[in-house]
């Protein structure tokens, strides 16, 4: 029996925020991508996470990103959180307002400043004591390329005995790591691929789903490759995968958030600039999304 009554078992994208032409939040425009991403097939939202900037956010922004992606999303949509604070008091402070505005559940990343004191032993104590407090079921966030912290297999298995740690998403793209993860965790922790060159085979070892950037820009794409895993046609969605993957790479590792809005726009999403310190891709870049996007055959309007 499932210890929570989310449903993350399918493909959610982290749902970027666009700006617009003055650095402003369009919330416009982000209310229309839900509303397309509504037709995907998508299981769910994350709203505030790494490709949503939500380092870059006032509180006040954070609110009405969240506030509109939970307006526009379709009935029964569950909407994940990002939780972003470095401290046990400040994480569950901002669990409890995201609890406080109807969402379902926060996706509590790994603490990183003091990065050299973030051993095992930490960051068990640090997800135990949010999870005992927040209002709202706990995913873990796995994502060392930003944090320089991973947090190890072991300690997840520990960590998925609570009863209000659900899940977690890991963009480590470590296949060994997250097969581990996978078999170490009980059926009722729901493990998300977070990186797009491990999709099929994170599928295939037992994920859940996935939480990808990807998926934002190519969302059909993504939720056929995962109905073609469950549906044992591994021919093709192992073509899915190698079609996606280049498209996968630029806009997260290659071009990062900046690449991904391109991407976007070039796919007729709202996107527009990230917001500084991050730079916009420049016309070469843009062209080169422009060439992949093609290349891949996913994109059936980009000429």
């Amino acid at each position: 029996m499932s210890k929570h009554n989310l449903n993350l078992h399918g493909i959610v994208p982290p749902i970027p925020t666009p700006f617009d032409i003055a650095g402003n939040l369009d919330v416009e425009g982000l209310a229309r991508n839900v509303a397309r991403y509504n037709n995907a097939g998508l299981v769910g939202y994350v709203a505030l996470g790494s490709n949503g900037e939500a380092v870059h956010l006032t509180q006040e922004e954070r609110l009405r990103v969240v506030k509109t992606i939970k307006s526009a999303a379709a009935p029964g949509r569950p909407i994940i959180v990002g939780v972003n604070e470095f401290a046990a008091p400040a994480a569950i402070d901002a669990a409890r307002r995201a609890a406080d505005l109807g969402v379902d559940a926060a996706l509590v990343i790994t603490p990183y400043y003091y990065k050299a004191a973030m051993t095992q032993e930490a960051l068990l104590r640090h997800f135990t004591e949010v999870a005992d407090s927040s209002p709202i079921p706990v995913l873990i966030y796995n994502v060392p390329q930003n944090t320089g912290v991973v947090i190890e297999s072991a300690t997840i298995a520990s960590l998925a005995s609570h009863p209000n740690i659900v899940g977690m998403k890991d963009s480590a793209g470590n296949m060994i790591a997250i097969a581990d993860t996978i078999r170490r965790t009980p059926r009722d922790f729901s493990v998300m691929c977070g990186n797009g060159g491990i999709f099929y085979p994170a599928l295939a070892a037992g994920a859940a789903g996935a939480i990808l950037a990807v998926a934002c820009t190519a969302p059909d794409p993504c939720v056929e490759l995962y109905d073609a895993v469950n549906s044992n046609d591994h021919a093709r969605a192992l073509e899915l995968q190698n079609r996606l993957a280049p498209v996968s790479h630029l806009v997260s590792a290659g071009l990062g958030v900046a690449g991904l809005k391109a991407a976007m726009e070039i796919a007729g999403f709202a996107g527009g600039a990230p917001r500084g310190p991050l730079l916009p891709v420049g016309p070469a870049e843009k062209e080169k999304i422009r060439a992949v996007m093609r290349e891949s055959r996913l994109f059936p309007g980009v000429e």
